[in-house]
């Protein structure tokens, strides 16, 4: 069998066909794991010429990757990728203390609440809790483009120079934010310690497109268009106070999520913590759910020896 083209999820191909056979076949055994797989099967699913399927198992057998029934000859995870995926959660698990915090918060509200964390140009889902009979939609380890609508709920707790510089380098999530106005929204955050982002019919025509959508299958179209229903939006993406100051305490809101960070001990952000609601708030509802979510991710911050940088600083 010729080497087929391997697609990339951001619409390009495959630098390197064997090294992607060999994954296909290990996502294969990991979302089939607890089946009995052999080769022919295996072969035949991950579209596999069977004398090349066999020479990555046999390897991958060989490393302890992957272990053979020697009586029925189908292939299971080995020891090897538990060593590796032990080695990954000691890097991206959280403590006991934030499932814990994240539990109470669920139950409280009767909301999903999520922590998540920045990786590289992606955030990952590093923790999820839901209240009792809620199944989540997301789950843990799942990773999304930092270009989406999360994106600024993380931004905004940077410091000034870092801001800057995000907007001098042109980044798409940034679309219809000038500096001045990203300033000001962070100023607002920092003041607050929390960020509740507003739910317009875009913003909810964007999560509508994203429902269900495996991460890392997000087209190049797709990610074009919502650049494109979140450009302009600006300051529109959040409710800030002087809006809700407007309004009387018993004025409703479509609210999306209300956000905090926590900080590591270097001061920088060490996680995001979301009540997702996508429902209408009060302004009351707002405060009193910001109020205690700011004071939960305080709690983190410290019982897991960080510190938040903006706390009595002139901003906040």
């Amino acid at each position: 069998m010729a080497d087929r083209a391997v697609d990339r999820p951001d619409g390009g191909r495959s630098a390197s066909p064997p090294t992607a056979r060999v994954l296909d076949v290990l996502d294969y055994l990991v979302l089939h794991r607890g089946e009995p797989l052999g080769l022919s099967e295996l072969a035949r699913r991950c579209e596999i010429s069977k004398p090349t399927c066999l020479g990555i198992l046999t390897e991958l057998t060989t490393r302890d990757y992957l272990r053979c029934d020697p009586g029925t000859k189908t292939y299971r995870l080995g020891p090897a990728l538990v060593t590796a995926g032990r080695a990954a959660q000691r890097d991206f698990a959280v403590e006991p203390v934030v499932s814990e915090r994240l539990t109470l918060l669920a139950r409280r509200f009767g909301v999903m609440c999520v922590a998540s964390g920045r990786v590289g140009d992606e955030f990952m889902v590093l923790e999820v809790a839901t209240p009792p009979g809620v199944r989540a939609p997301v789950g843990v380890g799942q990773v999304f483009p930092f270009a989406l609508p999360t994106a600024l709920m993380y931004a905004l707790w940077q410091s000034d120079d870092e801001l800057e510089q995000q907007v001098h380098d042109g980044h798409a999530w940034l679309a219809g934010i000038e500096l001045g106005e990203l300033r000001r929204m962070a100023v607002e955050c920092r003041t607050t310690g929390y960020l509740v982002e507003n739910l317009t019919p875009q913003l909810e025509r964007v999560y509508r497109l994203l429902g269900g959508s495996a991460a890392r299958e997000v087209s190049p179209e797709l990610r074009a268009l919502i650049t494109e229903l979140l450009a302009g939006m600006g300051g529109r993406r959040l409710l800030l106070r002087d809006e809700l100051r407007k309004s009387g305490s018993d004025t409703t809101h479509r609210v999306g999520v209300i956000a905090a960070p926590t900080f590591g001990a270097d001061g920088d952000q060490s996680l995001l913590l979301a009540l997702n609601f996508q429902a209408d708030l009060t302004v009351s509802e707002i405060a009193e759910r910001g109020s205690v979510l700011k004071a939960a991710a305080a709690e983190l911050t410290a019982e897991l020896g960080g510190h938040n940088p903006h706390t009595g600083s002139p901003d906040g």
